[in-house]
């Protein structure tokens, strides 16, 4: 006996169907990743944020937005001013971050090409503390060979020197 469907199969989204390409992707979800990317490298190429923050985590929002969280580290105002400096497109005139909303040491809200980015420090310490902190492991330092001490590198070992 024949199953009865209870709802009509949905058409799917053909090429010329505004806002979608040939392969069925939104322009807008495109733009979001590609926001979204953008700031990650951005972040990236900071070993200070990277190294200060524990339990980086970020997640898209019901609304489309970005949403992205870290315990320790530097305040959220700090890390919006980093992107607002790192993010820049040489094919675009103007700035490709703006301030959404008010920011401060826990949250801060940026427009990043058009898509919502919803900054959360907890337990911020601020840059000048994370580097200041005695103890703190910190790459740069690890690397610096200007710097003589009376212990070996890490790479003397290795290689024998």
């Amino acid at each position: 006996m024949p199953v009865k469907r209870k709802h009509a199969l949905r058409r799917p989204k053909e090429a010329g169907d505004p806002g979608h390409d040939g392969d069925g992707l939104s322009l807008a979800s495109a733009r979001r990743y590609e926001a979204f990317g953008r700031v990650m490298a951005a972040l990236a190429t900071e070993a200070d944020f990277i190294e200060s923050c524990r339990d980086l985590t970020w997640w898209r929002g019901a609304d489309h937005s970005w949403h992205i969280e870290w315990r320790d580290g530097p305040y959220a105002s700090e890390v919006a001013a980093l992107l607002a400096g790192q993010v820049r497109d040489p094919e675009h005139d103007g700035p490709l971050v703006t301030e959404a909303g008010p920011g401060g040491a826990a949250r801060a809200v940026l427009d990043v090409m058009g898509v919502r980015f919803e900054l959360r420090a907890i337990d911020p310490m601020g840059r000048a503390t994370v580097r200041a902190r005695p103890g703190f492991w910190r790459l740069a330092e690890a690397l610096d060979t200007t710097r003589r001490t009376n212990t070996r590198h890490p790479w003397e070992e290795l290689l024998g020197g």
